[in-house]
């Protein structure tokens, strides 16, 4: 009897992680190629393609794995976003996989494709070089020169080796920071300045909603107010209901007093216009709308926001420079500054890499430590 697809990637796992250092594939060519794949780190996409088109080959093997969408047509399609989100999910997130946490079938690049995706496929998406790679692999299999079987325990190979060196550096980074915990703590600027370092690295769009939330996290008990539950980062408001990315409430109540908007740009006047319509549509009325931004907030939208104070009856809106919210947080609550940067680092920490890429956590225990060290 064969088994079922969970199956199929539970026994492929234990193969691959009986001996992380050998390689399944033998032609060195597709091997190198499922390599750049897995550890492509800008772009998670195409190994959850190979993961999902792969594991629909082994379980119909008279599919064609280069033709992984019903619009195809023809006896040997399949729905590889099926695959993609009913397996490979559960499988990579039980075993902590380094991947995306949602299907690659929904990325801009592979969401309207209805054609099959061999090597002449022109697929738009960045990298370039990672799309082809995928597309030649799909295709090596489909010309039987290498099996599925074999190219899948070599992707869960290689997705644990990521998964065994991103621990093992985390736990480095970790421990230096415990041996530099005797030291004196930060000052408010020092963390600041930390934060600063942070938010200038590449792809720290995040960010500012995190430093918002440490600060209402580590301030609840004495303000009364504690922040809820941030939604996904890719969770449109639309979708979710939420008024902006991190909503504030009165401590054990649901209704929003607060809420936060982040931008990584200048902040507009047709930015207030769509917070208004956002407030207006929502019940209860709100106190306070804030847009974070860590750009330069231009005097004509600062006012223009403001005038909407009485239009709304009383609800306020205002645009807060990151840093300086965040330098005024730390002064008013010096005893507290320990604890929002412990808090800013479990959340940076917690975030999922499709959020928060794994470089710009190490990236912020590197720069913590060097802070912290007194040598």
């Amino acid at each position: 009897m064969m088994p079922t697809p969970d199956g199929v990637l539970e026994q492929l796992y234990d193969r691959a992680s009986a001996d992380i250092t050998k390689p399944a594939v033998e032609e060195s060519g597709t091997r190198e190629r499922i390599e750049y794949i897995c550890r492509c780190l800008s772009n998670r996409a195409g190994v959850r393609l190979l993961l999902a088109c792969l594991l629909a080959k082994i379980d119909q093997p008279n599919v064609d794995l280069r033709q992984p969408y019903t619009e195809i047509a023809g006896e040997r399609c399949f729905s590889g976003r099926t695959y993609d989100e009913q397996y490979i999910t559960r499988f990579v997130n039980r075993h902590r996989l380094p991947c995306n946490s949602t299907t690659a079938f929904l990325t801009p690049a592979l969401r309207n494709v209805d054609q099959p995706l061999t090597t002449g496929t022109v697929i738009v998406g960045r990298p370039r070089r990672l799309y082809q790679q995928t597309l030649q692999v799909l295709d090596d299999v489909a010309a039987d020169r290498v099996s599925a079987e074999d190219a899948l325990v070599d992707v869960i190979r290689q997705l644990i080796v990521l998964r065994e060196e991103k621990r093992a550096r985390m736990e480095a980074l970790l421990a230096g920071l415990e041996q530099s915990s005797d030291a004196l703590p930060l000052s408010a600027e020092q963390i600041v300045t930390l934060i600063q370092q942070h938010l200038a690295c590449r792809n720290s769009s995040r960010l500012p909603v995190l430093v918002v939330a440490a600060a209402y996290q580590a301030a609840s008990s004495l303000v009364g107010e504690s922040a809820k539950a941030l939604e996904a980062h890719n969770a449109a408001d639309q979708q979710t209901g939420a008024l902006g990315d991190v909503e504030v409430c009165l401590a054990n109540e649901d209704d929003v007093l607060t809420s936060y908007e982040m931008k990584m740009k200048r902040v507009t006047n047709e930015d207030i216009d769509r917070a208004v319509t956002k407030i207006v549509n929502h019940s209860p009325r709100i106190d306070n709308y804030v847009f974070i931004t860590t750009d330069v907030v231009e005097p004509s939208v600062a006012e223009y926001a403001a005038s909407m104070y009485e239009r709304l009856n009383g609800t306020e809106i205002v645009i807060l420079d990151c840093i300086g919210f965040i330098r005024h947080f730390l002064h008013f609550f010096h005893r507290l500054r320990i604890e929002f940067l412990n808090g800013y680092q479990g959340l940076v920490l917690a975030e999922p890499d499709s959020a928060v890429r794994q470089p710009l956590k190490e990236a912020f225990l590197t720069l913590r430590h060097a802070a912290e060290s007194d040598e």
